[in-house]
């Protein structure tokens, strides 16, 4: 059958478009062509982070392995709160997009990446302000201090390129787009790799070299995504003069958005209590708890790409009103997240000796990257209950709950074992024990809570 004219202009701007029609058809396959994307350019940015710590600690020092690690509880601290926000203008863009309220997604693209400036520049001044003080409080040892304080301070000056990136990216997976943030971080870590060896090796700048490695890589990212939005199609390209802030867009964002960064921040506080009882133990302890850390990142982002995923086609079918799509929605995601999560887990523990070489020789540092990899990773992918399930309420507009409930189930309970079971048990096993009883903790509670507030808010719905 010919196709009139009209069908023929239709159908070449769906296949020019790059938005995803998440509200029919098949799910399973459009779920894992965003979430394999998404978990794919968070692994690889933490592929390239990690670059940063293996050149340190194979051709600087242990000590300076040591003050890169230090830092990383501290700067997911810092920089939750607003990344949090994101997840608030992913939620609000897909919400429209399921409402076919296209014209509302102009004002607030700029609103998004409005924020995003204002936020990075905020954070620059705090990091800057407060690197040192935060580094003496949660007892960074003498010898490495003045190296830590050095690599926070220059990690944030590109902070408001980080939160660029992060709000430019939020905006493209609202329309189903993970693949062209991937390119970006592909192409801003080459570079990162390249400046990291150019600066320690032959510069010898250590801690500074990997430091500003990584601010030149993040103006990159966020140059590249800023690029492709100014390009992209009307409902969502971003125009730099017509960046203000729409007080109702912006509103909600921060409604949905800042209870998802304070959750982010206040259980990175308690990731920093850790941070400060592991540096109790020394520098071994504190580099091969970095060490470590690489490879429970790589197993998380598996989990953190299915809850973002979670949070966009929950948002767009509950705005179509699609609810039998948002039940299967979080079955699907919450089966194939742990369960790839749980496939990498295990790849790197059963390869751990192997693993651990490629960033350090050191008998000690090695001993205690092993502990914490065993003790921590072996049941990751029960991270998966709470973050898929927290995903799921902020995709039906409750956004508090989760928040909430990690705090008291996750945060609260850690900083307790710190004045407790590792207080009468003071060693590095028991301490990192604290994260897969978390977990168990804080899943049960929030697979409860989603079941029964989905039930109450599709019901209310239908009737």
């Amino acid at each position: 059958m010919n196709q009139t004219n009209e069908e023929k202009i239709k159908n070449g701007q769906e296949h020019k478009s790059k938005q995803m029609d998440m509200t029919h058809g098949s799910l399973w396959n459009k779920i894992l062509m965003v979430a394999l994307p998404l978990a794919a350019s968070s692994i690889l940015q933490q592929l390239f982070n990690s670059a940063d710590v293996a050149v340190v600690g194979k051709y600087a020092s242990s000590n300076a392995l040591a003050a890169v690690g230090a830092n990383s509880a501290v700067i997911n601290l810092l920089i939750n709160l607003f990344v949090g926000l994101s997840v608030g203008a992913n939620v609000v863009i897909a919400n429209y997009i399921g409402q076919q309220k296209k014209d509302k997604l102009q004002e607030v693209v700029h609103t998004v990446m409005l924020l995003a400036i204002f936020c990075g520049i905020f954070m620059l001044i705090i990091g800057i302000s407060f690197a040192k003080p935060v580094l003496i409080l949660i007892k960074t040892p003498e010898d490495i201090l003045a190296q830590a304080i050095l690599y926070l301070r220059i990690y944030m000056l590109g902070m408001p390129f980080v939160m660029v990136y992060n709000f430019g990216s939020a905006i493209l997976r609202s329309i189903g787009d993970t693949k062209r943030p991937l390119m970006c971080l592909i192409i801003s870590g080459i570079i990162n790799v390249v400046l990291n060896v150019i600066l320690v090796l032959g510069f010898r700048l250590n801690v500074a070299g990997v430091a500003i490695a990584t601010v030149v890589a993040n103006m990159v990212s966020s140059g590249i995504v800023t690029w492709i939005l100014m390009h992209e199609e009307e409902s969502i390209r971003l125009h730099l003069s017509r960046l203000r802030f729409n007080k109702h867009d912006l509103g909600k964002v921060i409604r949905i958005g800042l209870p998802a960064g304070i959750q982010g921040m206040v259980f990175s506080l308690s990731n920093v209590c850790i941070q400060s009882a592991i540096n109790g133990f020394g520098p071994s302890a504190i580099a091969g708890s970095a060490v470590a850390l690489n490879f429970e990142y790589c197993t998380y982002f598996v989990i953190n790409a299915f809850n973002q995923t979670m949070v966009t086609f929950t948002s767009q079918n509950y705005g179509a009103k699609q609810y039998d799509r948002c039940r299967q929605v979080y079955r699907l995601c919450l089966i194939m997240g742990m369960g790839i999560c749980a496939i990498t887990s295990t790849t790197f523990i059963l390869g751990r000796h192997l693993f651990i070489q490629i960033f350090t020789d050191d008998p000690a540092v090695i001993e205690y990257a092993m502990i914490r990899m065993t003790h921590v990773m072996m049941l990751e992918c029960l991270t998966g209950t709470y973050e898929i399930s927290g995903a799921g309420l902020r995709g039906i507009g409750y956004s508090l709950l989760p928040t909430v409930i990690t705090i008291l189930g996750s945060c609260g309970f850690r900083l307790l074992w710190l004045f407790t079971v590792f207080h009468y048990f003071p060693s590095f096993n028991w301490l990192m024990n604290v994260y897969p009883v978390s977990w168990v903790l804080t899943g049960t509670a929030m697979i409860t809570v989603y079941l029964l507030i989905r039930k109450k808010v599709f019901s209310h719905a239908v009737a």
